[in-house]
């Protein structure tokens, strides 16, 4: 933390490009307005909106034009609670999304936001695998409980297997009593097995639709941009079956073949969610759920990190370590 308590370190772009346009500077720490707690930020995760959005593209169009603070996964220490507050107090240890898509600013040493976009971490895990967990998890739960009802019994389709979001979806389905199949490198198999995975498929020896029908969900981390990946997952759903499309969304060619094939897709978008990041707290520290974090960075290799991620084929996640 910066010797002027008024002040913060953290990654700061004053324009978008690669990875060199991070640079970690001192900055006015925010305070609390009522109902916002100031969190003290031990971890940050870094996820693909991150870089995304630093390119130009992600949530850029909603934050608008640098220079703005990336990230949205944090996990750490209440430091102090606006008025109106009763759900938190200082010292408690939390987990949050806060303020997606608009800026969080989780690359720093403090962030604020509204209490209830938090919750308790899992105690079972550090603040490192904690923040490795909103944006992904939620992604995860969102998708699968509440856009695709998923309900035990069913085939569940989840493409990018190993990825940050996929790791959790494989188990979130299979908590919730599915049948889940996941396409990942061949590597990764036997891991994704011992998480939860019934059925693998190597995307890259086979093509997924030659491997496997009747699905009842498909969720796609993939999208249309790498091999119409979106529309080829119309084939393997069952009349009826639902096709999630998280990176792309759905484009008027693919809603026009998902009609044809009497089949259904939805486009989704993740929202900050503190209940239902307190029942994925209960999951991990029952056991239930595991998170993966590839690699740990100081705040100040955020280039790094996303240069790691942006190469591609992590297994879980990267996370940024903002204590010294």
């Amino acid at each position: 933390m910066s010797a002027d308590n008024k002040m913060m370190r953290a990654v700061v772009q004053y324009g978008f490009g690669g990875p060199e346009v991070l640079r970690v500077e001192e900055v006015p720490r925010p305070e609390p307005l009522p109902t916002e707690v100031l969190v003290r930020v031990h971890a940050a995760g870094v996820n693909p909106v991150d870089w995304k959005t630093r390119r130009g593209t992600g949530m850029s169009g909603v934050l608008g034009e640098p220079p703005f603070v990336l990230g949205w996964d944090v996990s750490g220490v209440v430091e102090s609670v606006g008025f109106g507050v009763t759900t938190l107090s200082a010292g408690d240890e939390v987990y949050g999304m806060p303020w997606f898509p608009r800026a969080a600013g989780g690359y720093a040493e403090y962030v604020t936001a509204p209490a209830r976009q938090f919750a308790r971490k899992p105690a079972t895990a550090s603040h490192e695998q904690a923040a490795a967990v909103p944006l992904a998890a939620l992604t995860a739960w969102q998708a699968l409980v509440d856009t695709a009802d998923v309900r035990a019994g069913q085939r569940v389709l989840v493409h990018a297997a190993a990825g940050g979001v996929g790791h959790l979806a494989v188990q979130f389905a299979k908590h919730l009593g599915a049948q889940v199949i996941a396409t990942a490198s061949s590597g990764r198999h036997a891991w994704l097995r011992e998480i939860g995975a019934d059925e693998l498929i190597d995307y890259t020896a086979v093509r997924f639709e030659d491997a496997v029908q009747d699905v009842d969900v498909v969720i796609d981390l993939v999208g249309d941009a790498h091999d119409r990946t979106s529309l080829r997952s119309l084939e393997v759903l069952h009349p009826g079956g639902l096709l999630v499309a998280i990176p792309g969304g759905v484009s008027p060619e693919l809603a026009d073949a998902a009609k044809a094939r009497g089949v259904r897709v939805s486009p989704f978008l993740v929202e900050p969610d503190g209940p239902a990041l307190a029942r994925i707290a209960d999951l991990i520290d029952a056991g239930d759920v595991v998170v993966e974090v590839e690699e740990v960075f100081p705040l100040e290799q955020a280039a790094e990190a996303h240069r790691r991620g942006e190469a591609g084929r992590t297994r879980g996640k990267l996370v940024l370590r903002t204590t010294v």
